[in-house]
């Protein structure tokens, strides 16, 4: 199986596979606002400018199956450099074949790779399928803080 899962950096050239599953990701975490034309635009711009972050792909048999996007952020408390994880997801019938483990595992070696000094993400508070999943990766809450954040 190993030889039909290919997990590799996005480029721009991937914009036409990525955007059905981000468009797809969105649907499921019920983010309203996907407009192809501006998530052309704005992946486009993440994947021209490494500074800003980092994308991979999974391909199962050459098929686009996942995703994973990070961006970067500099963190006085984190005393440098954090990669958020902005986007992951996998395909719903390319899901068990261990794609999210792999896309995960290139993601934290460019981070650490770049001089990263940790990866945060956020998890939907009902995804318990992604708690557990990244829990079993090394992830823990952080106790005593709940995002806010406020659209500008």
């Amino acid at each position: 199986m190993s030889d039909t899962i290919v997990i590799r950096p996005a480029s721009p050239e991937d914009l036409d596979a990525l955007l059905p599953m981000v468009e797809q990701y969105w649907r499921f975490e019920a983010i309203e606002g996907f407009e192809i034309g501006r998530m052309r635009k704005i992946l486009g711009r993440v994947l021209d400018d490494a500074s800003l972050g980092r994308a991979w792909v999974a391909t199962v048999y050459g098929e686009p199956a996942g995703y994973l996007l990070a961006v970067y952020v500099f963190s006085l408390e984190h005393q440098g450099i954090t990669a958020e994880i902005d986007e992951f997801f996998v395909v719903p019938q390319h899901r068990g074949l261990g794609l999210g483990a792999k896309m995960l595992a290139a993601a934290e070696m460019q981070f650490r790779t770049e001089g990263c000094t940790n990866v945060s993400l956020q998890i939907g508070r009902s995804n318990e399928d992604a708690r557990r999943f990244y829990r079993s990766h090394g992830f823990e809450d952080r106790a005593g803080y709940e995002l806010v954040s406020k659209m500008l």
